[in-house]
């Protein structure tokens, strides 16, 4: 092994959605980040989770609906945070949409199928990085709101993990400082 073996992960970083402009993957490259991305710890083989793409006008639309719903729920919001609802959609050219597929009938906890879920959106981060593109996972109120997951078509077991907005970075990202090791790795004793 060797110092390059780590460098993906010594260097990932999120680029933050409004730095992200075309071009997002290309169909293949999707299809090779997308099948890297699936492959995550599933305890009990349940693919406990789903994509759902966004991209082009539907991307518009569905960033246009939200700030809608945002506004109907919240008529105070101050304009700054309208500006940001109405443009939160308009950056990044892809916005992937990791959803958490939950089988409650399952001796796997919840918990882990959302974990693994979770990975995914991960996996999504690491695989834009190593194509030579820019992601950043996002949540934000709209990925707990059920009038979303509605509006998305998400069954009762269904939940938003994710919005991984994808594309170029139209500017280099600053690193943020890390948590040192040695302040959060220590041993176990009995």
């Amino acid at each position: 092994m060797t110092a390059d073996d780590l460098h993906l992960l010594n260097t990932r970083h999120s680029v933050p959605s409004r730095q992200l402009g075309e071009p997002a993957p290309d169909a293949a490259s999707l299809a090779r980040l997308l099948e890297a991305a699936v492959r995550v710890p599933d305890h009990g083989k349940l693919v406990p989770f789903r994509i759902l793409t966004l991209r082009g006008d539907a991307k518009l639309a569905f960033g246009a609906q939200l700030t809608a719903m945002a506004l109907a729920k919240h008529p105070d919001m101050p304009e700054s945070k309208r500006e940001k609802e109405r443009h939160r959609y308009t950056f990044a050219p892809l916005v992937l949409v990791v959803v958490a597929h939950i089988h409650r009938d399952s001796t796997v906890p919840e918990f882990e199928q959302n974990l693994s879920a979770g990975c995914v959106a991960y996996n999504m981060l690491l695989g834009a990085q190593a194509l030579g593109f820019g992601a950043q996972w996002l949540t934000g109120w709209a990925a707990y709101d059920r009038d979303v997951a509605a509006l998305l078509g998400l069954a009762d077991n269904e939940h938003v993990v994710g919005f991984v907005h994808m594309g170029t970075a139209t500017m280099d990202t600053p690193d943020r400082d890390r948590p040192s090791v040695d302040g959060i790795v220590s041993e176990w004793t009995p």
